[in-house]
């Protein structure tokens, strides 16, 4: 990659892991705080809702990622005209679904208590404010997020980011004076879903000083409107997949165990989120890429980002992995309590092996979306999503909230072993050894070594708090750094050889054409 580029990357990815790095440490210590001040069944009630709001991503239909696709596409071919009818199309879209899902909201706020039954009655009257108060912040977020997208086709994550580490320490503090002070649930929900809408205002202001457009009604076309449907349709595909991959085990828990499992259980699949969400800091940053890679016909460049970006997304998740399954018992006893530790940390070890496979290929998603050929994968996840909801309610009577968890583990495997690496050899014409070969040997061999080390930390060492924690994972990771240093000091972590060889030519040759033919029938 090129020096310029990778100091883009890096300045990007940098404000994303401050971003999440301030989010996980609110939330090791938020999160405890919240739970014991509100209890069990209120964080449970907390985290259905907030399960049941997350379903109304789906009414996105995909505009955000086509936002992001088309921004970063007309930027880099600088077609105002286009650029301004796609933001303006977006942002009418998004108004209209904004008011059907505030609609929806009221009527499902009438009857919480007949969708959940383990919900107690004295607190029916709470979980309906909440869905309103929670519902409503989502559907003001609709319109609001078009100019997060706007940052992120312009490859402004670094804005993104900071208004959110902004929001997040507003939000930690006021929740902190308001819960010491005896206020409850619906108060922590307001703090909660106020704070991300006045952000995207904030954004707002700086997208369009940064790209000035005009806005109205007259600038809403139909061109654009196809693009958003043709792409946006596929990711909508995709984001169906994710919801049933991802957000029904504490929907399948609360419908057929309790709330309290729920806890439970979002006390492990928490801490795999936190890992997720730092690997996908970083993976974010390829869509834009891709898609101006795409749009300026650079294929070769599409080739080195894949290879590249998924060893380094493999050089964070593996030793995150083995820091999680080695001292995941003593994150969870002194993140929440001793007590959850025997149901909690069978949850961890189950989704985090599966979610690893997963993110040690997170650039090659990330470039299926910035080329709008991910109409495939949409579909196979989907398939994947249904057979997660089958497997999650069968076996939850038998194995308990481990049940629940694998029915993500199983689908998920299958699908990031066996499809995508020879879904992205069609794609892209780099072959599955070749890929595996380049962008995983190093991180594996990184790893091996630091797993003995962590072994050898947990054998000899307890920690008693989070400072003890703290200081031994740093201590233990040191060694794993240094190497990443010098990957990165040679350049061994974003170089990637030219392919040559008759095999990977012949491959590869084939590449352009069907990249073309599957961009001109995107684009009819």
């Amino acid at each position: 990659m090129r020096t310029l580029e990778k100091k883009q990357i890096l300045k990007n990815v940098g404000s994303s892991w401050s971003a999440l790095g301030i989010n996980v440490i609110v939330g090791i210590f938020l999160s405890p705080f919240i739970l014991h001040r509100l209890g069990d069944a209120a964080f449970g009630i907390w985290v259905l809702i907030f399960s049941v709001t997350g379903y109304y991503g789906l009414f996105d239909l995909g505009i955000r990622s086509s936002v992001i696709r088309y921004v970063s596409k007309y930027t880099a071919t600088d077609d105002r005209l286009k650029l301004t009818g796609f933001v303006n199309t977006a942002l009418f879209s998004y108004a209209g679904i904004g008011i059907v899902s505030m609609a929806i909201t009221t009527m499902l706020a009438t009857s919480v208590e007949h969708i959940f039954k383990g919900i107690p009655p004295e607190m029916h009257a709470q979980a309906r404010l909440l869905l309103l108060m929670v519902g409503a912040s989502v559907s003001i977020s609709f319109p609001l997020g078009v100019f997060g997208g706007m940052l992120e086709g312009l490859q402004r994550f670094y804005i993104l980011n900071w208004t959110s580490i902004g929001a997040t320490l507003a939000r930690a503090a006021l929740i902190v004076y308001f819960l010491n002070r005896g206020y409850g649930l619906l108060t922590v929900a307001l703090i909660t879903v106020g704070l991300p809408i006045i952000s995207s205002i904030i954004r707002g202001i700086i997208v369009f000083n940064l790209c000035p457009l005009p806005i109205g009604l007259r600038y809403v076309d139909r061109e654009s409107f196809r693009h958003m449907a043709n792409y946006g349709g596929t990711t909508f595909l995709v984001m169906v997949a994710a919801r049933l991959r991802f957000r029904t085990d504490e929907l399948v828990l609360g419908a057929m165990m309790s709330t309290v499992a729920v806890a439970w259980f979002n006390i492990g699949a928490r801490i795999v989120d936190y890992a997720q969400e730092f690997v996908a800091s970083l993976a974010q940053v390829f869509v834009p890429m891709s898609s101006q890679s795409e749009a300026v016909g650079d294929l070769e460049r599409i080739r080195k980002i894949y290879i590249a970006g998924n060893r380094v997304c493999a050089f964070l998740i593996l030793p995150i992995t083995a820091i999680l399954i080695v001292f995941g018992k003593h994150i969870i006893r002194i993140w929440v309590g001793s007590r959850y530790v025997p149901n909690s940390y069978p949850v961890l070890v189950v989704m985090i092996i599966p979610f690893a496979l997963m993110l040690a290929q997170a650039a090659s998603t990330r470039i299926l979306f910035g080329l709008g050929t991910h109409q495939t994968m949409a579909k196979i996840t989907v398939i994947e999503g249904i057979a997660n909801l089958i497997l999650s309610i069968a076996l939850v009577r038998p194995f308990g909230i481990v049940g629940d968890a694998l029915g993500t583990a199983i689908p998920l495997s299958f699908t990031c072993l066996v499809f995508l690496p020879r879904h992205m050899k069609k794609q892209i014409g780099v072959p599955v050894w070749t890929f595996l070969k380049d962008a995983y040997t190093l991180p594996l061999l990184f790893t091996m070594p630091f797993v003995g080390i962590l072994m050898a930390a947990n054998h000899f060492f307890y920690p008693k708090n989070l400072i003890q924690l703290a200081i031994e994972s740093l201590f233990v990771s040191s060694f794993y750094g240094a190497g990443l240093l010098w990957a990165y000091k040679t350049n061994r972590a974003f170089h990637v050889a030219e392919l040559v060889g008759e095999p990977k030519r012949a491959a590869i040759e084939q590449t352009p054409q069907a990249v073309a033919e599957v961009q001109y029938q995107n684009e009819q």
